[in-house]
């Protein structure tokens, strides 16, 4: 019953994403928490406040907007006193000139009681990073400035 309730909560989550609402990602994070999105880019770094992770969101609504999350699978393990989270999802969305943007996302997450302590974030960097240069060179060049991290 408490890996149902996780895997709901978990795609509820992104859904409200897809919506343009970010927070319940947000406020689900625990005081103390490590979020890590692999590759030297302006989407990676690391961010253990929520001060920089809304800052992240920010820039990647601004230089992702309408990326869209499929999530195709949510795997958990554990109890609520430590729990593991492994989510595939596709994210697509229109890049400036009408190109697309597609790509699996892998994350791998753990909470503790209830609470994000860590997410871990990899995707095709290859993919990504075309897409952030395409949307750098229409225009955007924070597309290519430093991961935001703190």
């Amino acid at each position: 019953m408490y890996k149902r309730i996780v895997r709901a909560k978990v795609r509820s989550i992104f859904e409200k994403i897809n919506g343009g609402d970010y927070m319940p990602m947000v406020d689900g994070l625990a005081t103390s928490f490590e979020y890590r999105f692999h590759g030297d880019h302006a989407l990676g770094g690391s961010r253990t406040s929520r001060d920089a992770m809304v800052r992240w969101w920010e820039r990647a609504f601004r230089l992702l907007p309408g990326a869209v999350f499929d999530v195709q699978d949510v795997v958990v393990n554990g109890g609520p006193w430590r729990t593991h989270v492994a989510v595939r999802s596709r994210v697509s969305g229109e890049l400036p000139g009408g190109a697309r943007y597609e790509n699996t996302v892998f994350q791998f997450l753990t909470l503790v009681w209830g609470r994000v302590t860590s997410v871990e974030t990899i995707e095709d960097l290859q993919v990504l990073e075309r897409a952030l240069r395409a949307v750098a060179e229409a225009g955007r060049p924070e597309a290519l400035e430093a991961p935001i991290t703190g």
